[in-house]
């Protein structure tokens, strides 16, 4: 194979060096384009009843790379694609004398221009008849072995730009839908006042979530950062600073294992309006995802497996403890820690590792209630041991005013009531640091005593939020594995990514 791949290699290598003989430059610095083909052909099916043709059909640029080649003697078809899709060119030697020499020198994949007129073919294709030909880029290596329907999966995620021109149909629309979900919630909170703000990726503690940070010395302050795994603290810094209501959309970094829902660096929302709490974002996020669903889908409906998903308003609301003892028989408030580790164990919960009660009752959430929540559904109120931000809930001991967001079994957003009482956020940030000393391995909010202090100054009533950005776009998407809404998924780095070359390359 690799001998295979270098006679290819060498074969375009050579049609490289005859297109410079020509005093040819095989990558020019710019070309002008008249229409991308999509627009081409929407013109030319609007003006091609005119009678002569009309003057924008004649003389007109354009460009794109080559996916099919169809020599017939002194003529030849080509396929050229661009973003917006795929038109015909016609190359006839009449038309182009010594530029019809440029055709063996030509491969699939290569980016041609073509200038020349619009026509329609006598088996109805919109096609540009070629006048002029310039080689806009020359591929060095030959697409892969069956391109056209590129499946490997590691292939796919490792070079997407192999994915994008074998898959092009299948996969650019969810990139632009990605693109379309994101400039939606923007515009959704641009427009109830929300300010959109940057708060720094490298930070001096890791705090704001449950998670492990990736580690990094900053070497002119001779000072260990981490990246940020939330951006909680600081946007309510700005909460406590003036601000009514913030948000930021931006990349957050955990250090975590990697599955269907789960890469170590996502694109989180998150966003804080002073006098609110998760009652007022409860009704907000459902209106945010309906109307982005909407602009994006034309419907709150989405088809994902089996099932068809409404994100329509209301949603369910679930309370976490009757949830969790309809599905599990476990009531939350009979089981001390020592007990709840033995139940879960009997329920098939590993609990072989010691871990503290909150992440003994996130597994039993996980594993019992997770699964069965497929159309949106607030899952309500959480112990505190899970929730070291939030603010109690009233009349609720030992509970505090938080929800999750599911759908399709799988989490999309939280949201708290902030606690917004300094003594008890301290007294949580301590809570959590004793349960690090006992039990090394496990997950905890760090003490972030700058945030501490700006807390003494007075942190107005406030609801937070987060949405992973990354599996609300899996859904809008009816997609099944975050990696195929992410266009460079992390994937461990191999010696060699080249992938298979085939029989697709012409003489």
């Amino acid at each position: 194979m690799a001998d295979r791949e270098d006679t290819l290699l060498e074969n375009r290598a050579a049609k490289l060096e005859r297109i410079r003989a020509k005093g040819l430059d095989p990558y020019p610095a710019r070309f002008r384009r008249s229409f991308d083909a999509a627009t081409a052909t929407s013109l030319f099916e609007e003006l091609e009843q005119n009678d002569p043709p009309d003057e924008k059909l004649q003389n007109v640029s354009l460009a794109g790379r080559i996916t099919s080649m169809r020599t017939m003697g002194k003529a030849a078809f080509l396929d050229l694609q661009d973003s917006s899709g795929v038109i015909q060119a016609l190359l006839r030697k009449n038309n182009l004398e010594d530029g019809f020499d440029l055709l063996k020198d030509l491969d699939i994949g290569d980016h041609l221009g073509v200038r020349g007129n619009l026509i329609r073919t006598r088996t109805g294709q919109v096609t540009i008849e070629a006048m002029e030909l310039t080689v806009t880029a020359k591929g060095m290596r030959p697409l892969p072995e069956k391109w056209h329907g590129l499946k490997d999966v590691e292939t796919r995620y490792r070079q997407r730009h192999l994915d994008l021109i074998a898959n092009k149909d299948e996969v650019m629309p969810v990139f632009v839908l990605r693109t379309k979900v994101i400039r939606g919630i923007r515009r959704f909170l641009d427009d109830r006042g929300f300010l959109e703000v940057d708060t720094p990726i490298l930070v001096p503690v890791a705090a704001g979530a449950h998670a492990k940070p990736f580690v990094t010395h900053h070497n002119a302050l001779d000072q260990q950062l981490y990246l940020r795994i939330a951006t909680e603290l600081y946007l309510k810094r700005l909460i406590i600073g003036g601000f009514d209501k913030v948000y930021e959309i931006g990349r957050v970094f955990r250090n975590e294992g990697i599955d269907q829902d789960h890469n170590p660096e996502f694109t989180l929302l998150e966003s804080y309006e002073a006098y609110a709490d998760y009652n007022d974002v409860m009704e907000m996020v459902e209106q945010m995802v309906s109307t982005v669903a909407t602009e994006v889908n034309g419907s709150t409906k989405v088809s994902i497996g089996d099932n068809v998903i409404d994100f329509a308003p209301p949603w369910q609301r679930l309370s976490l403890r009757e949830e969790l003892e309809k599905r599990s028989g476990v009531d939350l408030e009979s089981y001390d820690d020592k007990a709840l580790r033995h139940k879960a164990g009997e329920l098939g919960i590993d609990t072989k590792v010691l871990e503290s009660r909150g992440r003994l009752i996130d597994k039993l959430l996980s594993t019992f209630v997770e699964p069965h929540l497929i159309q949106p559904t607030f899952v309500l109120d959480y112990p505190e041991e899970m929730s070291p931000l939030a603010k109690a809930k009233p009349g609720a001991p030992g509970y505090v005013e938080r929800f999750e967001a599911f759908a399709s079994g799988m989490e999309i957003a939280n949201s708290y009531s902030e606690l917004n009482d300094p003594k008890v956020q301290r007294e949580r940030f301590e809570a959590q640091e004793q349960i690090q000393r006992l039990y090394q391995d496990e997950e905890v909010d760090r003490q972030d005593e700058d945030f501490l202090t700006a807390m003494e100054y007075g942190m107005p009533p406030t609801g937070g939020l987060g949405i992973g950005i990354d599996r609300l776009v899996m859904l809008l998407a009816g997609q099944q594995s975050i990696r195929d809404v992410l266009l460079f998924p992390q994937m461990r780095t191999l010696s060699s990514e080249r992938p298979d070359t085939g029989d697709e390359e012409s003489e």
